[in-house]
């Protein structure tokens, strides 16, 4: 089936990475059209109020922004705000607990030697983060650029360096680098957000997780969206209206006939028709693929997201102020041993409990976010992201398994906290607790991400293997599909993961560089 084209551009899915190739597009004075299914835009980045009677707004899905390039922002005008967080991070211990500031003073050295013993392990992880900038240095530049040959980043590197994350598991350069259980697993958590593997998976999938959450922002910060990650889709939003891209919700795209001399046809699931020489896919390429006619294994997801809001910050047990606690990321059950035991408990088909997770404040450090009425009254919101949560956990019996999921999670936050938590939580006006529990599959059902899977699959190095020939635009890009003219622009492009817009920025790119 052909069709005279209707657009430039047709782009599948209106979540942040679609909005920013449209605003991109647009901007070039392409005619771009977004169709969203669902009856709003930002997709997982759009912020909510969830709790009934409740005004505070919440991202259900995202949390915090370190990949958006400053280069997106500054190119889009995005009227955008990201506040750095005046603590990196918080781990209670039977010790007190490892503060780590930002930026790092001298109560970080002291908590590790109260922690440790001794400055060595803070001599050791200083060194370890230096190595890291090291890495950001290189790799961050390049995230907006064609992908580089992996040889190029070898060099710059250095063989030692190179190897350690790229060719051997993560476990084995942290297991060198660092010899506390609690400082290691502190730094291996970022190897282990949403993916299931352990830090000496031969996959190496962990290692590639790693790479991304110590390269964002140049440094490996993650900052707050002032008014919430729905700013960010909001800023977009604009961004893509005021170019000239026509935002269209509602529209379920039902399926995609390809043409051989690049983009095709989508059809809507009202029977309408768009024809365009370029379609850029904003969805998992799963989806993809199943517009497409063909198939591919549904990727699985890892992760638990458990919303809730408090009326107080709750006091911790370690005795440190919950406004300094709070304030950065709080790591719980995460010592690197117990991070292995949850792989484990969880390969062997159980939810592991405590369960590891991280917690972040947003409200200490944004209170746009809440109502001056809630703000003045001491509210705050929590998110908390749990780990070793693989999909599979939950097929069985989807309620029961979240419950258990939500106890095993709250169990970790609570051994932590001098009070009981259902004290400090805030409820709706028909008494029930602000708590809301998202797992893989709640988040499959919620966003139509096949498995829940944050990333829309397993990660990617972000260069080309040096025997590629890649002479594309979109192979250059990441965005390739194998269909001529339709490019992956969301989170399953080659540097897509992430609340980042790299992905939609590198379509966008492609999109130009093949229109030349």
């Amino acid at each position: 089936m052909s069709r005279t084209a209707d657009h430039d551009v047709i782009i599948i899915g209106g979540g942040h990475n679609g909005l920013v190739a449209a605003a991109y597009l647009a901007k070039a004075g392409r005619r771009v059209i977004v169709l969203e299914a669902r009856e709003r835009l930002g997709g997982a980045v759009a912020s909510e109020k969830i709790f009934d009677g409740v005004d505070a707004r919440l991202s259900r899905f995202a949390y915090l922004v370190s990949l958006l390039p400053d280069k997106i922002i500054k190119e889009l005008e995005l009227d955008l705000e990201l506040r750095s967080r005046s603590v990196a991070s918080y781990t209670p211990t039977d010790a007190g607990g490892l503060l780590i500031e930002h930026p790092v003073g001298e109560a970080t050295r002291a908590s590790f030697r109260q922690v440790t013993g001794s400055s060595e392990e803070y001599d050791r992880w200083w060194h370890l983060a230096d190595q890291l900038q090291d890495v950001a240095d290189v790799v961050a530049p390049t995230l907006t650029d064609p992908l580089p040959r992996a040889s190029v980043v070898r060099h710059s590197l250095g063989s030692q360096l190179w190897t350690a994350l790229v060719e051997r598991p993560i476990g084995e350069f942290l297991e060198t680098a660092l010899l506390d259980d609690t400082v290691r697993g502190l730094v291996a958590t970022d190897a282990l957000i949403g993916t299931f593997a352990s830090t000496n998976d031969p996959s190496l999938k962990q290692n590639q997780c790693f790479l991304y959450h110590v390269i964002g922002n140049g440094s490996g910060e993650w900052r707050v969206p002032v008014g919430g990650m729905g700013q960010v889709a909001s800023e977009l939003i604009e961004a893509a209206k005021n170019a000239g891209a026509l935002l269209c919700t509602g529209t379920e795209v039902a399926w995609v006939q390809p043409d051989l001399s690049g983009g095709g046809v989508v059809a809507l699931a009202d029977g309408s028709l768009h024809g365009a020489p370029f379609i850029l896919a904003n969805c998992p390429p799963v989806v993809l693929h199943k517009l497409l006619g063909s198939r591919r294994a549904v990727p699985e997801g890892c992760q638990i997201k458990i919303n809730l809001v408090v009326r107080r910050l709750p006091r911790l047990r370690s005795g440190i102020d919950p406004s300094v606690g709070f304030a950065g990321t709080l790591h719980l059950a995460e010592g690197y041993r117990r991070l292995q035991q949850a792989y484990e408990e969880a390969a062997a088909g159980r939810i592991p409990d405590p369960l590891p997770c991280e917690v972040y404040c947003h409200t200490l450090t944004d209170q746009v976010v809440l109502s001056s009425e809630l703000s003045r009254a001491g509210y705050h919101m929590l998110t908390l992201f749990g780990l070793q949560t693989p999909t599979r956990l939950f097929v069985a019996d989807p309620v029961a398994a979240r419950e258990k999921a939500e106890r095993a999670a709250l169990h970790a936050l609570q051994a932590v906290l001098a009070e009981p938590l259902r004290d400090c939580l805030a409820t709706d006006p028909k008494g029930r607790p602000c708590v809301e529990v998202m797992t893989p599959l709640d988040i499959e059902a919620a966003l139509g991400m096949p498995g829940g899977h944050i990333f829309h699959g397993d990660l990617a190095w972000p260069w080309l293997a040096d025997d590629s020939v890649a002479a594309a635009p979109e192979e250059r890009w990441g965005v390739a599909t194998g269909y001529p003219g339709i490019f992956c622009c969301g989170s399953g492009a080659v540097r897509g993961g992430g609340v980042s817009g790299i992905g939609g920025q590198n379509a966008a790119e492609a999109v130009l560089e093949s229109a030349i």
